[in-house]
């Protein structure tokens, strides 16, 4: 009996470390994992030395261009396996509606039934990459612990190699992708002859097609009804060799096929008027297809699909699907940028961008990434577009430009200080609406070949880039319109009273355009001074403005030397004569430090809080009559309350305590259980530790207001 060992035999040289490296390292052990966890594709990824990026070193049981969007991706970007890497954990997601759900961008290309598990590669310390696996779409809703505990040991053994081959100075690197596994079949066997004289007899077509797609057997039915010979169909994919196939549609049935390992089946029109049926019937290692004739229908607008003037690539089709889906959670212009650095510069091996933009004439950089020296990226911004630069001409022109090597790019444009690390780049023109928004420039760090389909492939992407960034242009304006209306409105600082110490905090509502009609404000009128707070209805401009008339008002009554209750009761008339369609809360206080007392009027807003010198705190019942804007003739009576030194009163809007799910009295309790520990502090820490601590106020589903009075008596 022969022994095996994997050492070298008596009197043999140990094999060199250059043979030992060739070894595959990753296949068999992705292999090994499938099997044993009956999964039918998977995938190692490698994280890039010194480099964000994962790289797919091998994939097993199905081809590699249906993973092509994330072949390289960046370590940020909202995927399973960069979320196993972050995060250290096991991702699970469990179907096709769990991964629309959680991962919109993969179910945008891959929109078929199956179920995925992603795991990281690291030991102890070290994180080398990540593992995912795949099975049918009708696998449970949850992995068993039997998977999991496979999960985990297959990717901890993994880790171990890569370990190993660190220390050795063995790097591992991309190896050839998993072949379908042996089946055994009738060739060689007893009656293997009458086998093939059967499937040549029987009357409808079939064919074998490799995890590519490619035809390995076809039957002389097959043949005919395909209307090709069968030298001319071995080899290829059935939707290359059939014209009438060409559509992206047919090779969709077979991804569809493939990917979930659920029985596919469609119907073709073979010219001039013969319908067909395929069945397709997946397995791990290929397909069966079934052709037949079907039964003739009625050709409808849209039913018999035309044939493209040429083949369709697979890759070109999901890297555009993927960078759509991701480019619509985009908002401002660095989400643009920072998705371009994720979804785009990866795939296409890109290692720097930069986003331009013109401003008055000028080239302005929107933004930038993996620029190791920012200066690099300086000397594009502020050149006047008269100027002759790349950057220049393909946003005035529109045409791409693409440079493959640094002396290209200085033969073009001589004179220009080209001081670069990168050595070769693609500019890409962003045309939104029929107009030039930017350019974006891909630079890459070796010289770097732009064949026709890879131009048309970025020139594509940068049309979605340029929608993208018309759009975050947009918001950002809006953005900064709405910060500097609402600056406008709120008083920019609190003006001194005498016997009062005031804070005061805003935040907006996280959604919308981040206006809202929260508002406060301080009149000091001689030896008494007044405090007002409240919250109209809504988070826009007409809020905002509808804000600042009433604050205006306040002061204006407040000026002329109104009582509270007329206060009140003014505003709410004011609010009735603007026939505005919405109403506002508010909460008015006519302040006597000297006295000790404050006398206040409520119109429907949240109860203030008060904190004694002792330390104890109330929610003051105050008396107090509807929301301003509901009645003309309302009335607002009033409550005095006793104001001593050292006493502090917390006023706010609705925002601070009310949360979804959470009981508005609970909140209050909190809230002035918080007070009551944290009050002796200075006002400007109370406002921070009141928002920070607010449940309500971190979530910000609406804009939060707070003004915090301390009464110091005479001074």
């Amino acid at each position: 009996m022969v022994g095996v060992s994997d050492g070298p035999e008596a009197g043999q040289a140990p094999a060199p470390a250059t043979a030992r490296s060739r070894r595959p390292l990753l296949s068999p052990a992705l292999a090994a994992m499938l099997e044993e966890l009956d999964a039918h594709s998977g995938a190692v990824y490698l994280l890039r030395p010194e480099e964000p990026v994962l790289e797919m070193a091998v994939m097993a049981g199905m081809p590699r261009a249906f993973a092509a969007p994330w072949e390289r991706v960046g370590l940020s970007a909202p995927i399973p396996v960069a979320d196993a890497v972050r995060e250290r954990r096991l991702v699970w997601v469990s179907g096709e509606e769990e991964m629309a759900r959680r991962y919109p961008r993969i179910s945008v290309v891959l929109p078929y039934p199956f179920a995925l598990a992603a795991l990281p590669l690291a030991t102890a310390d070290t994180v080398y990459g990540a593992v995912f696996v795949t099975w049918p779409g009708g696998h449970p809703p949850e992995l068993t612990d039997r998977e999991r505990e496979r999960l985990r040991a297959g990717c901890d053994r993994l880790a171990l190699r890569l370990a190993r081959a660190a220390e050795e100075n063995r790097p591992p690197g991309r190896e050839a992708d998993l072949p379908a596994a042996p089946v055994s079949g009738v060739t060689g066997t007893p009656g293997s002859v009458e086998a093939a004289r059967m499937v040549g007899r029987l009357p409808y077509g079939l064919v074998s097609l490799d995890l590519h797609g490619r035809i390995a057997f076809v039957n002389p039915a097959a043949a005919e009804l395909l209307g090709r010979p069968a030298g001319e169909l071995l080899g290829t994919p059935p939707w290359v060799s059939v014209p009438w196939l060409n559509d992206p549609m047919y090779e969709d049935r077979y991804r569809a096929a493939l990917i979930s390992q659920h029985v596919t089946s469609f119907v073709a029109l073979r010219p001039p008027g013969q319908w067909l049926s395929f069945r397709l019937y997946p397995s791990t290692t290929g397909l069966s297809l079934r052709i037949s004739r079907a039964r003739p229908m009625a050709e409808s607008a849209g039913q018999a699909r035309q044939p493209e003037s040429g083949p369709s690539r697979l890759v070109t089709i999901s890297q555009v699907l993927s960078l759509a889906g991701a480019l619509t959670e985009a908002v401002g212009v660095q989400d643009v940028v920072q998705l371009v650095a994720d979804e785009v510069a990866p795939p296409v091996g890109s290692q720097a961008l930069v986003v331009l933009g013109a401003q008055g004439g000028r080239l302005r950089v929107l933004g930038h990434r993996g620029y190791p020296d920012p200066r690099v990226v300086e000397q594009y911004d502020g050149l006047p577009l008269t100027e002759r630069t790349p950057g220049t001409h393909v946003l005035v022109s529109g045409v791409p430009s693409f440079f493959d090597s640094r002396e290209q790019l200085r033969r073009l444009y001589p004179g220009r200080p080209w001081d670069t690390p990168f050595a070769a780049w693609a500019y890409l023109p962003l045309i939104a609406s029929g107009r030039p928004v930017g350019t974006c420039v891909l630079a890459y760090a070796e010289p770097h070949v732009f064949p026709a389909d890879e131009r048309a492939v970025l020139t594509s992407i940068g049309g979605l880039i340029a929608q993208a960034l018309e759009r975050a242009q947009l918001y950002d304006a809006k953005h900064g319109l709405a910060q500097g209306l609402q600056a406008s409105l709120l008083p920019h600082s609190l003006a001194p009273l005498p016997g009062i110490e005031a804070a005061a905090r805003y935040l907006p509502a996280t959604r919308g355009m981040e206006i809202g009609g929260d508002f406060y404000d301080l009149v000091p009128t001689g030896p008494l001074a007044a405090a007002v707070i409240g919250d109209v209805q809504g988070h826009n401009v007409t809020a905002a403005a509808l804000m600042g008339q009433i604050r205006t008002g306040v002061r204006a009554y407040t000026t002329v030397g109104q009582e509270p209750h007329e206060v009140m009761r003014s505003t709410n008339r004011l609010l009735a004569d603007l026939g505005a369609e919405l109403f506002a809360s508010c909460l008015y206080l006519r302040l006597d430090p000297v006295r000790g007392r404050a006398v206040m009027a409520r119109a429907g807003h949240p109860p203030p809080l008060l904190r004694r010198p002792d330390g104890r705190v109330r929610v003051l019942d105050l008396a107090g009559g509807p929301l301003l804007g509901i009645d003309a003739a309302a009335t607002y009576p009033t409550t005095e309350v006793s104001l001593a030194p050292g006493s502090v009163l917390a006023l706010y809007t609705d925002g601070l305590v009310e949360s979804p799910g959470v009981d508005i009295e609970d909140s209050l309790v909190d809230l002035g259980a918080l007070l009551a520990e944290t009050g002796d502090q200075p006002l400007e820490h109370l406002a921070d530790e009141l928002v920070r601590h607010s449940a309500a106020a971190r979530q910000r589903m609406d804009d939060v207001a707070v003004l915090l009075l301390r009464a110091h008596g005479d001074d």
